[in-house]
């Protein structure tokens, strides 16, 4: 029994210093990762304000930030597992694996980020672009996604296409030829003459030869708005030629509240 308790006693500082040493150990790689995640934050942001002042696109700069933070956030991971012991050579195999086996249960999803992502690099069009063809919706683009791209119709309704459609198909972009929409707002006196400024309005842009037509060009005349004071906000949303932006804006303008005016229906003050 003695001898029993001389080992213990004699192994006892050993231990002592093998818990401490692992304790340390503990400690290190979890100020590794507090401190790495507070980096790959600070990282993130400083992508985003850096693409923020450049030209890319809008959905650019996101992506990018993100890639870039848990690009630092994979690295520290790995060298907080490295400080307490752990071979970061089998969990790299095994995370390997884990990914290999992911991709292939998720093809077709990993089919729309290899495509979003070669949206967002080629940029075949740009967000507030007109575009229509068989994978994608006729519509303005309103966000590039990894995942899907944002498409708003003509009739105001959002459309979300998966990228993979849109980048196997032909698309043709309206914008890259020169082509804006223009928004053109007329406030009508009385309320019970929405209808009949609508149908006034339709007849004023069928006789305008700059605004475009075609089912993806077509122009369109809504309501916008129902003021508290009374009344209705008439919007008249077509497409010209760049050059003629301007000009065919007042000349609509013009044209409307005086079409409107002498149908009947007064124009708001």
């Amino acid at each position: 029994m003695n001898d029993l308790l001389t080992r213990i006693w004699h192994f006892q500082p050993s231990l002592l210093v093998t818990l401490t040493h692992d304790v340390l150990q503990m400690v290190l790689a979890a100020l590794i990762l507090i401190v790495g995640w507070w980096l790959s934050n600070r990282v993130g942001t400083m992508f985003a304000k850096a693409l923020a002042r450049t030209r890319a696109d809008p959905t650019l700069a996101p992506m990018l930030a993100a890639m870039g933070t848990w690009a630092v956030r994979v690295l520290v991971f790995v060298a907080a597992l490295s400080e307490v012991g752990i071979a970061t050579a089998s969990v790299l195999a095994v995370l390997g694996a884990a990914g290999l086996a992911i991709g292939l249960a998720l093809q077709g999803t990993l089919q729309n980020i290899a495509a979003g992502m070669m949206l967002l690099m080629l940029r075949p069009f740009r967000v507030g672009d007109v575009i229509e063809g068989s994978g994608a919706a006729a519509g303005i683009v309103r966000e590039v996604g990894l995942f899907t791209t944002r498409i708003e119709r003509g009739d105001g309704n959002a459309v979300f296409v998966p990228n993979s459609q849109i980048w196997s198909n032909p698309v043709i972009n309206y914008s890259s030829g020169g082509t804006q929409r223009i928004e053109v707002e007329v406030g009508l006196a009385q309320r019970t003459d929405v209808d009949a400024a609508i149908g006034e309005l339709k007849k004023v842009v069928a006789d305008e030869p700059r605004v475009l037509g075609g089912t993806t060009l077509a122009p369109v005349i809504t309501v916008a708005d129902y003021p508290e004071r009374g009344g209705a906000t008439l919007r008249i949303a077509a497409w010209v030629r760049s050059p003629d932006v301007s000009l065919t804006t007042d000349d609509l303008h013009d044209r409307a509240q005086a079409a409107l005016e002498q149908a009947g229906c007064p124009v708001a003050a």
